[in-house]
């Protein structure tokens, strides 16, 4: 499609007289959430390319990057635990351990709402050979069968770039069936796809922020926009007339000029020297009053951050180390959020994903009763306190239990209530 230049829009008319047309803003929404058949699979949004979206809500928005990070953080903990330890050693022939898989399938499980495991059998087709981690984000479902199931995923990690839109063939893409072990004599490799339920998605998941998508967007446009005004020497502060009856190459020689010589950061508070023929040809500068915009983006970025918080259910911003005005910044406050958070949004996270590992250990050592467990971290590392270790079957206990028997301990270990002001120099956790 045409689009037309700046100098395009603003013409003269026969009368010498400006006549503007109208700019058409971009308004695509790229975090558009859609499931939508296509020739062989089902597209992942509606240019197929959500789950790039979100790397790149991820990679762009700092409060958000950090929200990831810090639950990611939890959910790894200090590592799995096991009985016998060394069945956590070896994962596959690349060398990598059950706790490498961990720390990628953390993230794939918070930044996408599921992961996808590569599952290989041994030769006698008896027991799990290898376990790979496969990037989420290059899994694309092929069409449901009469039984409503799903029966593989191809892959590839070109999705956005050669398979945008229908119309391309996909067949010689590599394609794993879904992990059933009893099909592994006649599938060899296979692969684990956690999906968890949610209404109206039927191929793919979504992550549990998904109502922020767009204020985590709107958070990536305002840090555009401020960076894009510093760079163009801020909101429009001087209106330059001139009186030289240029053509148009003149005219964008002189605008090239003023954007070199006074445009941008490293240009602020340059001197303007102009050299006229005459006094009647100078420019007319008039200074453009300022908007006042300044408390308007502060209550939009305010506002951005707590909603971004909300949707990772982050009750306290000070856990993650930003400090909100007129809060004293108690450690009781820190101890109370960090605890609310492990027990709402951390442990059920450790939970699914322990017993997904439970289930394919046990069918790598068959002989073996396995238990894995999360060793959780210390907020603050004095070696005094003892960490609590997550298990898959912590979820028979009520968490609103668990969390006031937490709560409770801390309280008592603190000595009591604690005092707001009192400086953080150690935390019992969980």
């Amino acid at each position: 499609m045409y689009h037309p230049t700046r100098t395009e829009h603003i013409q003269h008319t026969m009368d010498k007289k400006l006549k503007f047309a109208n700019i058409t803003r971009e308004n695509m929404n790229r975090v558009f959430i859609k499931e939508d058949k296509a020739k062989e699979y089902v597209k992942f949004g509606e240019y197929n390319d959500f789950p790039q979206e979100l790397i790149k809500l991820y990679n762009n928005s700092s409060i958000h990057n950090t929200c990831v990070n810090a639950i990611v953080d939890g959910i790894v903990g200090e590592g799995l635990t096991a009985d016998p330890a060394w069945v956590l050693d070896v994962a596959n022939s690349t060398g990598e351990s059950w706790n490498d898989l961990l720390k990628k399938v953390a993230v794939d499980f918070k930044l996408y709402g599921g992961f996808s495991l590569e599952v290989i059998w041994n030769k006698a087709r008896t027991k799990i050979a290898e376990v790979y981690h496969i990037d989420f984000s290059w899994l694309r479902a092929r069409e449901k069968n009469y039984r409503g199931q799903i029966p593989g995923y191809y892959i590839s990690d070109e999705w956005a770039i050669k398979y945008r839109y229908t119309g391309y063939d996909v067949v010689k893409l590599p394609f794993l069936p879904v992990y059933n072990p009893q099909k592994s004599m006649e599938e060899p490799k296979q692969i684990y796809v956690y999906n968890p339920y949610r209404p109206g998605q039927g191929y793919y998941p979504l992550p549990d922020y998904v109502g922020g998508l767009r204020v985590i967007d709107l958070d990536c446009e305002v840090d555009n926009f401020h960076v894009n005004n510093m760079k163009n020497g801020l909101a429009p502060s001087l209106s330059i007339t001139t009186f030289t009856n240029a053509n148009e190459d003149e005219r964008e020689s002189i605008e090239r000029m003023l954007q070199m010589q006074y445009s941008g950061t490293n240009n602020a508070g340059n001197l303007l020297y102009m050299d006229i023929d005459s006094p009647e040809n100078a420019p007319v500068i008039t200074p453009i009053p300022q908007n006042g915009a300044d408390g308007y983006y502060t209550t939009i970025n305010d506002m951005v951050v707590q909603k971004i918080l909300t949707a990772h259910r982050i009750t306290s911003p000070m856990i993650l180390g930003i400090k909100t005005e007129g809060q004293l910044g108690g450690r009781q406050e820190v101890i109370d959020a960090y605890l609310l958070l492990v027990n709402t949004v951390i442990r059920p996270f450790q939970q699914d994903i322990l017993q997904v590992f439970e289930d394919l250990l046990e069918m790598k050592y068959p002989e073996l009763d396995i238990t894995l467990g999360i060793q959780q971290i210390k907020l603050f590392s004095d070696g005094e306190e003892e960490t609590d270790v997550v298990t898959s079957i912590d979820a028979e206990v009520g968490e609103d239990a668990s969390l006031e028997a937490d709560i409770e301990q801390a309280d008592n270990e603190a000595g009591g209530t604690a005092n707001e002001n009192q400086p953080i120099t150690e935390l019992p956790l969980a």
